[in-house]
C-alpha cells in the first residue's frame, strides 16, 4: 500500500483516459472527474493517452518503427497488408503526417488530392469500395452514390479513414494481434474469471505499442507531477493499457497512488478478490466516483482512516487479501457534481473519422462532441436484460434544466464548440422537454443528440420542439421487434408505438438509430424472421435511418440473470472467480441457431442502411441457416397501416 502523504498536504490529481476508447472526441469520464475535483478546490488535470498513443505511432517519427516490426516478421506471418505496407512504405511515410492533419481539420485542401485516388497508398481496407463499384456499376466513382459531386471533404475523410485502418491492421499483424482503434486486448478482461491472462500479458516483454505507451506515461508524469493518478476504464478494451500505464508508474515513481475505476469496474469487478491486481493498482473504487474519491483523498491527506473509505477495494498489507470498505455516506447530488471541463485535453488534435457512410452511424466517430449527462441513472429501470440492480442504472436523479443549460453555456465558452452528445442510459422526456424550453428561452443555439426510450410521451409535437432546440439525432432500443418479446423484456413499448414515435422524429428532420437484439430467451427462428420484417418496414417507411444488431448476453446483474426461471432458461454454473464476473452462459430450450441467424441480420441491416434490398423477401438474408427458413407472419403493410391509422 502506498504511504499516505503528510496530513493535510495538498494533492495533485491526474485523470487518464487509457487506450482505447475513441479518437474523435475525449471519453467524458476524466472531464467529469476533473470538473468535479476542481469545483472542490482540488488541483486536478487530465490526459488522453489513447489519442496520444495513436498520434505517436502513426506519425512520420513513429512509422519507421512500425516498418521495422513488419520487416522483422517471418514470411509465414506476413499478410497481404503487411507486404503492401512494406512495398509502399515511402508513400506511407510521406503521407501519414498530412493525413493526420487533414483528419484533425488543419489541412482541408488536401481533400482534393486524396479524392484523386492516386495520393494515398491504398491497401486491403480499400477493397470495400469494390462492393460499391459492383452495386453502382453505372458510376465511374464507386462513392458517387454516397457523396455526389459536392461531398469533397466527407469523401476524402472516408478514404483517409480507410488509410488509417490499413495502418491499424499493420499494427495488429506486425506488433500486437490484440490491437484495435476502439477495443484493445478486450478479450483479456471481458468476464475473465481469472487474472492469469492479464498477468501473463503484463509480464511479457513490452512490444512497440507498450513501450510507446510507457514513454507517453512518463512524459505525462513529468508535465503534471501528480501524487494521485486516476485510471478510468469504461470498457474491457481499456483495461490492459490502463494496467500497462500503472505498471510504468510503479516502476519509476512508486510513491504515486494509482486508482482504478469506471464502467468496467462497476459491472465486472464488484466481487473483486484478486490480490495480484494490486501489484499495479493501490485502490479500486465502485460506481459514481465523486464520493469515493473525496473519501480517498481525505484518507491520503491523513484526515480520514482507512475504515471510512467509500466503495473501495484495497489489499491488506498484513494478510495480502483483498478488502472491501464501504462507509455509509450520502452521494454527491447530481446538481452539485460540477461542470465537466475539457481543459488540458488537445481538442484540436482529435481525428474526425468517417467509417460508416450512413449519416446516423457516423456521429459516433465523426466530429468532436461535448459529452454531457441529462440525468444520473435510468428513469425506467425495468428492462429485463439490463443491469438494473447497479448504481449507474438504479439511482435516478435529474438535474434541473437551468443547471443543464448553465453547464452547456460554460462548456461552449471553454471549448468554442456547440455540439453535444447526451450520454444518458435513456434521457427522460420530461427533462428533454424542459431542456428544450430553457435552450430556446435563453436563445442558446447548439446541436445535440442522445439516447431515449421510444415511449409514447415523445409525440410529434415534442419531437418538433426538440428539433427546434437543436436535436439532430436520436437513438433508442427497439431490441427484438416482437410484441411478445418486448413484453417479456419489460420494455414498456410495442412495435407499432415505436413506429409512430420514430416516424415523428424522422418527420421533424431528426436522424433515428435503433438498437436491435437477437438471441433473447425463448426467441425462435420465426420470431427472428418476423422481427427483421418489422425492421425492413421501419426502414421502408422512413421511420429509422440506421440500426445495429447485437447478440443478447445474460449478465449476473440483470433480471434475466437473477431470475432465469421467469424467462424459460437455465443458467450455466459460473466458475469461482476472484476477478471479473458479468456474462453468464445459459441453456435456451428453443435451440435456435442464433449465430447463423445473426449473420443474416447483420447483412440485412448493413444493406438497409445503404438503401439496398428493402424490396426483397427477408428470408433471402438467412443463407447460413440450415433447413427451411419460415415465411414472415407479419403483413407487409403492417407498419404503413399503423402509421396511417395514427394520422387519422
Amino acid at each position: 500500500m502506498t504511504a499516505a502523504p503528510a496530513p493535510s498536504a495538498p494533492l495533485r490529481v491526474l485523470s487518464v483516459i487509457p487506450p482505447m476508447t475513441q479518437l474523435n472526441t475525449p471519453y467524458p469520464s476524466t472531464a467529469y472527474l476533473t470538473g468535479f475535483l476542481r469545483s472542490r478546490g482540488i488541483d486536478a488535470a487530465q490526459e488522453d493517452l489513447a489519442l496520444a498513443l495513436v498520434l505517436r505511432l502513426l506519425s512520420p517519427a513513429g512509422l519507421p518503427q512500425l516498418r521495422d516490426a513488419a520487416q522483422a516478421l517471418p514470411p509465414a506471418r506476413h499478410t497481404a497488408q503487411t507486404w503492401h505496407f512494406i512495398d509502399e512504405y515511402p508513400r506511407y511515410e510521406a503521407t501519414v503526417g498530412r493525413v493526420i492533419g487533414f483528419l484533425q481539420g488543419r489541412d482541408p485542401t488536401l481533400a482534393h488530392r486524396i479524392n484523386t485516388r492516386f495520393f494515398l497508398p491504398e491497401g486491403e481496407r480499400f477493397r470495400s469500395l469494390e462492393i460499391y463499384q459492383q452495386l453502382y456499376a453505372e458510376d465511374a466513382d464507386p462513392l458517387a452514390w454516397a457523396f455526389g459531386a459536392l461531398g469533397l471533404q466527407d469523401k476524402a475523410r472516408h478514404l483517409a479513414t480507410l488509410y488509417l485502418n490499413d495502418l491499424a491492421d499493420v499494427l495488429r499483424d506486425a506488433v500486437d494481434p490484440r490491437f484495435e482503434f476502439v477495443r484493445y486486448a478486450e478479450q483479456l478482461a471481458t468476464s475473465q474469471p481469472s487474472f492469469d491472462p492479464l498477468a501473463s500479458a503484463l509480464a511479457a516483454p513490452p512490444n512497440l505499442i507498450d513501450t510507446t505507451l510507457q514513454a507517453l506515461t512518463l512524459q505525462a508524469l513529468d508535465r503534471h507531477a501528480p501524487q494521485v493518478v486516476l485510471l478510468s476504464v469504461p470498457f474491457p478494451g481499456a483495461v490492459y493499457a490502463a494496467l500497462r500505464i500503472a505498471q510504468a508508474i510503479k516502476a519509476t515513481q512508486p510513491g504515486i497512488t494509482t486508482v482504478l475505476g469506471g464502467g468496467f469496474v462497476n459491472t465486472e469487478l464488484r466481487e473483486l478478490a484478486e490480490p495480484r491486481l494490486f501489484d499495479h493498482i493501490d485502490y479500486v473504487t465502485l460506481d459514481a466516483g465523486e464520493r469515493p474519491l473525496l473519501a480517498l483523498l481525505e484518507h491520503l491527506q491523513g484526515r480520514r482512516s482507512a475504515s471510512r473509505l467509500v466503495r473501495t477495494f484495497t489489499r491488506d498489507a498484513t494478510t495480502g487479501q483483498v478488502r472491501y470498505t464501504n462507509w455509509a455516506e450520502p452521494e454527491v447530488p447530481f446538481d452539485e457534481v460540477g461542470t465537466p471541463t475539457w481543459d488540458g485535453l488537445p481538442l484540436d488534435q482529435y481525428l474526425s473519422l468517417l467509417d460508416m457512410l450512413n449519416p446516423m452511424n457516423r456521429l459516433w466517430s465523426d466530429g468532436r462532441w461535448n459529452k454531457l449527462t441529462v440525468a444520473q441513472g435510468c428513469y425506467w429501470k425495468k428492462c429485463s436484460f439490463c443491469d438494473v440492480t447497479l448504481d449507474y442504472i438504479s439511482r435516478y436523479e435529474a438535474a434541473s434544466a437551468s443547471t443543464l443549460v448553465d453547464r452547456i453555456q460554460a462548456i461552449v465558452a471553454e471549448t468554442g464548440q456547440t455540439g453535444f452528445h447526451f450520454v444518458d442510459e435513456a434521457a427522460p422526456p420530461k427533462s428533454l422537454k424542459a431542456l428544450a424550453e430553457e435552450l430556446q428561452r435563453r436563445q442558446v443555439e447548439i446541436s445535440w443528440w442522445g439516447n431515449i426510450r421510444f415511449e409514447k410521451t415523445f409525440s410529434p409535437a415534442l419531437a418538433q420542439q426538440l428539433a427546434d432546440s437543436g436535436c439532430i439525432a436520436i437513438s433508442g432500443g427497439l431490441e427484438v421487434a416482437s410484441d411478445r418479446l418486448l413484453a417479456l423484456m419489460k420494455k414498456g413499448v410495442s412495435v407499432e408505438q415505436v413506429a409512430r414515435v420514430t416516424k415523428g422524429f424522422a418527420d421533424a428532420g431528426i436522424l433515428v438509430h435503433a438498437y436491435l437484439m437477437y438471441g433473447f430467451p425463448t426467441q425462435t427462428v420465426q420470431d427472428t424472421v418476423d422481427a427483421l420484417e418489422y425492421v425492413r418496414q421501419l426502414f421502408e417507411n422512413g421511420c429509422i435511418h440506421s440500426g445495429f444488431f447485437h447478440r443478447f448476453a445474460c449478465t449476473v446483474h440483470s433480471p434475466v440473470g437473477q431470475h432465469p426461471e421467469d424467462y424459460g432458461i437455465t443458467l450455466l454454473p459460473l466458475p469461482d472467480s476472484p476477478f471479473a464476473k458479468n456474462d453468464v452462459g445459459f441453456v435456451d430450450p428453443t435451440g435456435a441457431d442464433h449465430d447463423a441467424l445473426g449473420k443474416g441480420l447483420k447483412k440485412a441491416i448493413y444493406n438497409y442502411m445503404h438503401g439496398i434490398g428493402l424490396d426483397e423477401d427477408v428470408r433471402a438474408w438467412f443463407t447460413d441457416v440450415r433447413g427451411k427458413v419460415p415465411r414472415p407472419t407479419v403483413p407487409k403493410q403492417r407498419i404503413a397501416r399503423s402509421l396511417t391509422a395514427a394520422s387519422l
